[in-house]
């Protein structure tokens, strides 16, 4: 909960930033690190969402994320959760069964990996240093008030979308509900969630 409480409170201060930034495409990888990306397909109830998680630049996220993958623990999990601000904002998801949680993992700032949290970035979200565990996000705008600043440690970016993209805006255009979701939240909780259906790792 308090990982969400945080990921509300500096999306209201960025919410600047998401509206007036027009969406832009996924930038191209980079052929030096091209061998260093692994690429994962997110069945959803709206269709498919491919990602290029980043081995090479956010080693300890990427494997965290590839382990809820390849254990088969975000299949039939939600996106639950759409902020939207102008045209703009982010899909939340993650495992909402606690028997499946793995333990915390060490953050990896995009200070340190280079990363940007920009249009089409998949990051994870977190109440602090060392917390994240299998809640991530994926951005249509870019916010750069999620970057690591000082002793802000920011979200931690590993990887961006490749393809379905306009699932994505699907998912943050559909019905949530007006009562449901605590304090800033409130209003921003999808009804019905949208079920990831099958998550895997793809050529």
């Amino acid at each position: 909960m308090i990982k969400r409480i945080i990921l509300a409170t500096l999306l209201a201060a960025a919410a600047p930033t998401l509206a007036q930034t027009p969406p832009a495409p996924a930038a191209p990888a980079s052929t030096s690190v091209a061998e260093e990306l692994v690429r994962v397909a997110l069945e959803t109830e709206k269709g498919r969402i491919v990602l290029a998680l980043d081995k090479g630049r956010a080693p300890v996220t990427t494997a965290n994320f590839l382990a809820y993958v390849d254990k088969g623990w975000l299949d039939g999990q939600p996106f639950y959760r759409a902020l939207k601000y102008g045209e703009g904002g982010i899909i939340q998801g993650g495992v909402r069964d606690g028997a499946r949680q793995l333990p915390p993992i060490k953050h990896e700032s995009t200070a340190a990996t280079g990363l940007k949290n920009v249009a089409g970035t998949i990051a994870m979200a977190n109440a602090g240093a060392g917390t994240a565990r299998s809640d991530f996000f994926i951005m249509t705008h870019d916010v750069p008030a999620f970057d690591a600043k000082g002793p802000d440690i920011g979200f931690a970016a590993f990887g961006r979308v490749i393809e379905g993209m306009d699932v994505v805006q699907a998912i943050l255009a559909s019905p949530t509900s007006p009562t449901k979701g605590e304090g800033v939240m409130r209003g921003q909780m999808l009804e019905p969630v949208v079920k990831i259906v099958k998550a895997a790792r793809v050529k």
